[in-house]
């Protein structure tokens, strides 16, 4: 297969970000009967474009494929709700929201934020293609359309005149394979005067904290704000505001308008793009020593794990997020290692993680293997995780983080 082309700005890639070797895709949990079918591998190897330095990785599969039927439900996060709330609250009073406006977010999910901006009276739209998280939106009220966006969509809403004052995309700019099509439609749709906000994990702090396994294949494209902007400006979009958040790991949330729009651009754009300057984020040097950090921590945790074993020690995962079968995958660990991992999440309990074949079980079984080590495998998340688990610490349980690096918590 000859080497593809930057989904951007179409320079051919030659540069290798990081190389995790072949993995399945990162949400493709399996049932028990599924174990014994063959299951399909692609190299999971992320490029830099020299050109615009948008790191990226190949589509192997459709969008259709990979989101139609999707594991992940945003309301089992409590942390990630009390998150989206204030977003909400604060999103009323910014742009002084009423019943005349329409609020409208793509990749909706289960309707986690929608239902902030409803109890306040505002009109909302989800899109979401995963029809069956999409259900479980529609059934508190939220009206969705099942369908991906991009300009076909942008047009058709248009003619109906469904054309938000907010336009709210969360961890989904990443997820588009056709980036410059995405654009184009928020171009289209995004009312005259209206913003739109996108959220998604900043590359600057994906490197600093060393947080490779949140590469997976869903997940397309990671951007610095440097090329972020430069993505929606030739759209005729412009970045106005952005904010720094902790979610994710550290993510960064920009507030977009069109070009024509007299709103003025804050200081923290300017700033933000002049750290990420002194950073290097505009050259390609920046992104080639990366390799070494996922390696460094791939071989510290198989030397914990390994030691624990010979030792006779239990250890168990919490979580089963994407990210972690970046993670397993990558580092060879199986059953022999983590004999089973637990999620809060009841759509998972019960079947099986991609490529590693580890169980899901609900987080109560914890409490009755009594593990010496728990592996926190949702690290962003976990402070919430230790104060929900905090029981362990009866029996000398403890905690296990792996990512910036390895890190045991009493």
């Amino acid at each position: 297969m000859s080497l593809p082309d930057c989904r951007f700005c179409q320079k051919p890639l030659k540069n290798v970000f990081v190389d995790l070797g072949m993995t399945p895709l990162s949400n493709s949990y399996l049932s028990s009967e599924m174990l014994y079918q063959m299951e399909p591998y692609y190299p999971l190897k992320a490029f830099v474009c020299d050109n615009c330095y948008l790191v990226q990785l190949q589509e192997f599969e459709t969008p259709e494929q990979i989101f139609r039927d999707y594991s992940y439900f945003s309301s089992y996060s409590k942390s990630w709700l009390e998150h989206s709330k204030k977003y909400a609250d604060e999103s009323v009073k910014r742009h002084s929201l009423n019943k005349n406006n329409l609020v409208m977010e793509l990749a909706c999910n289960d309707g986690y934020l929608l239902q902030y901006f409803q109890k306040h009276g505002i009109p909302v739209l989800g899109i979401e293609p995963a029809k069956n998280v999409a259900i479980e939106a529609e059934k508190i009220g939220i009206p969705v359309i099942t369908e991906f966006f991009g300009t076909k969509l942008a047009w058709s809403l248009t003619e109906q005149g469904k054309k938000p004052d907010l336009l709210v995309a969360n961890n989904v700019l990443a997820h588009v394979p056709d980036l410059n099509d995405f654009v184009r439609g928020i171009k289209i749709i995004l009312n005259t005067n209206g913003t739109a906000t996108f959220e998604f994990p900043h590359i600057y702090r994906l490197l600093e904290h060393k947080q490779f396994d949140t590469i997976y294949h869903e997940h397309f494209s990671y951007f610095s704000f440097l090329t972020v902007t430069e993505v929606f400006k030739r759209h005729g979009l412009m970045v106005y505001d952005v904010d720094e958040l902790q979610t994710h790991g550290g993510s960064i949330r920009v507030y977009v308008t069109h070009q024509e729009s007299p709103k003025p651009i804050t200081q923290k754009v300017t700033e933000l793009i002049q750290r990420e300057k002194n950073e290097g984020f505009g050259t390609l040097e920046k992104y080639l020593s990366f390799q070494r950090s996922a390696d460094i921590i791939r071989w510290n945790t198989l030397s914990f794990l390994i030691d624990a074993a010979n030792k006779g020690k239990k250890v168990l995962g919490y979580g089963a997020p994407a990210k972690c079968n970046t993670f397993f995958n990558f580092c060879g660990i199986r059953r022999d290692l983590v004999p089973f991992t637990t999620d809060i999440s009841p759509h998972k309990q019960g079947l099986y993680l991609p490529g590693s074949h580890i169980p899901i079980h609900s987080p109560e079984v914890i409490l009755s293997e009594k593990p010496d080590y728990l592996f926190i495998l949702p690290w962003n998340i976990k402070d919430e995780i230790i104060s929900q688990m905090s029981a362990i610490r009866q029996w000398g349980g403890k905690f296990v983080i792996a990512i910036p690096e390895l890190k045991i918590i009493d």
